[in-house]
């Protein structure tokens, strides 16, 4: 399986024949042309004070165009996110230039860049396979504390790593364990819970940082090129690892309740389990230095407002991994060439990022987003702030469904809650942030990230066990996201 960015969309085969795919991309194309070409009547576009420009029209039409695309998968993700480019300059929206501008000028290229090369060197140093086995190593031979051992580890791991990568490191893991114990695929409850751990506590961590899933930084693009409003990391942390460290345990429970597991030990003893960690070799020299690198980058994000104040200039969450990213490749440093570094990033999921900020900018500066504001959202004025919230978590959660993918429902969901903000008169962080962290919560779909068809792939357990399990922990991570982020937001002045 090719991989991809931490929250892009599946990267599986294509299973549609020519003759279809034709026939939706000419649909996809149609919709396109007639928003560019046949004005909607004023008493549609018109939406209480806010009326629907043609620019926005057919910022739309090229929306609906990249939806139907992204949606049926009729052609890859990123190859729609470059035709929407191309439309956009087509139809005159914007210039060409200013279109890409937007996009591939983002600064986010480079997060993602740096962040894909950090995820290559811990993987290759054998330092993930290392942290992995040692967290495991602790939890025994307890079959409920080794789904506790995986999701801690997960959300440990994909605080500072694409959780795509790690749920590459821990699949493994979890296969040979099952392996060991006979299990079969699709047979078993411990074999499902494990697998859909996997899953999961990859995506509880990827919501704590910015560099834990792609919609993060996604987010905090579009924060700061509309609103002008910089969110450091350490401003997301201060919402994401809260709501992390509280889903731990409702995920846990979760899976046991829908998964309760058949045996309550494995046929390995604990002491066994302890000594295959002992058991690793020493620290190579590259495995030391990528853990230096990686610890480098974390104090710079972590210390990047006190430095940008100090040196007098701004430092972006892009700009520490840019720096630590370099570094290894300085001569006598590591020792993994350039070109098999390369081989584990995706171009792919980069030109969908880079794209979908393109489109997301179009659909603000038309003017589309905030009509689309008012016209689905417009009602949630007014009412207390905890439940608006609330709302705001719970509707994008169950988006994701018909979007299909966090990065796609990131690009369309955050230019409209920016939007929305404007619209209710309320601080722009106080709707942006809980969508922000709600794209990254994958719980239902197995097609809503790569993270989740990593474990899937392994056979265990099928799309309809992780949706229904996956659908009660959404309600429940709704209700204890919105409940922090509410809380910390009430004491930074949000509410």
């Amino acid at each position: 399986m090719s991989k991809g960015i931490s929250g892009t969309p599946n990267p599986r085969p294509n299973t549609h024949s020519s003759t279809k795919s034709g026939i939706i991309l000419a649909v996809a194309l149609a919709v396109a042309f007639a928003a560019r070409l046949f004005p909607l009547p004023s008493s549609f576009t018109a939406v209480g004070e806010i009326s629907l420009s043609p620019a926005g029209q057919t910022s739309l039409g090229i929306l609906l165009f990249a939806l139907i695309l992204w949606m049926t998968e009729a052609i890859p993700f990123h190859i729609t996110g470059l035709l929407g480019v191309l439309l956009l300059a087509f139809f005159r929206v914007d210039s060409f230039k200013n279109v890409v501008n937007v996009g591939f000028g983002n600064h986010i290229f480079v997060f993602f860049l740096g962040v894909l090369i950090l995820s290559a060197f811990i993987t290759h140093s054998g330092l993930g396979r290392r942290i992995s086995v040692f967290l495991l190593s602790k939890t025994g031979n307890s079959t409920r504390m080794i789904l506790l051992g995986f999701i801690v580890t997960g959300t440990i791991l994909s605080m500072w790593l694409t959780n795509m990568a790690v749920a590459a490191m821990l699949m493994p893991l979890g296969v040979s364990i099952l392996e060991e114990e006979g299990v079969k695929p699709l047979e078993s409850n411990f074999g499902k819970a494990l697998m859909i751990s996997i899953c999961w506590g990859s995506i509880v961590g990827g919501i704590a940082t910015p560099s834990g899933a792609g919609p993060n930084p996604l987010a905090i693009g579009f924060l700061k090129e509309m609103a002008g409003i910089e969110v450091s990391f350490i401003d997301w942390m201060a919402y994401g690892v809260p709501s992390a460290i509280l889903l731990i345990l409702p995920v846990w429970g979760a899976l046991l309740l829908f998964f309760p597991p058949e045996m309550r030990k494995l046929k390995k003893t604990k002491e066994e389990l302890a000594r295959e960690f002992k058991d690793l070799p020493p620290m190579a020299r590259e495995e030391k230095i990528t853990l230096v690198l990686f610890l480098l980058t974390v104090v710079l994000w972590i210390s990047s407002p006190w430095l940008s104040r100090l040196m007098g200039i701004s430092i972006p969450i892009s700009m520490p991994i840019l720096l630590t990213g370099c570094l290894f490749f300085f001569p006598g440093l590591a020792t993994t060439p350039w070109k098999k570094v390369e081989q584990e990033i995706s171009w792919s999921g980069i030109l969908l990022v880079v794209t979908g900020i393109s489109i997301g900018m179009m659909l603000y500066n038309t003017g589309a987003a905030e009509w689309l504001s008012v016209l689905l959202l417009g009602g949630l004025g007014g009412i207390h702030p905890f439940l608006l919230v609330f709302l705001v978590v719970l509707i994008v959660s169950f988006l994701k469904i018909a979007f299909s993918s966090n990065t796609v429902t990131a690009t369309i969901v955050i230019p409209i809650m920016i939007a929305l903000a404007g619209i209710l008169d309320v601080d722009t962080l106080s709707i942006a942030i809980p969508a922000a962290l709600t794209t990254s919560m994958a719980f239902i779909l197995v097609t809503s990230s790569p993270t989740n068809v990593i474990p899937y792939s392994a056979g265990y357990f099928t799309i309809k066990d992780m949706a229904v399990a996956g659908t009660a922990i959404t309600v429940v991570a709704s209700g204890i996201v919105s409940a922090v982020i509410f809380v910390v937001g009430t004491i930074r002045g949000l509410y």
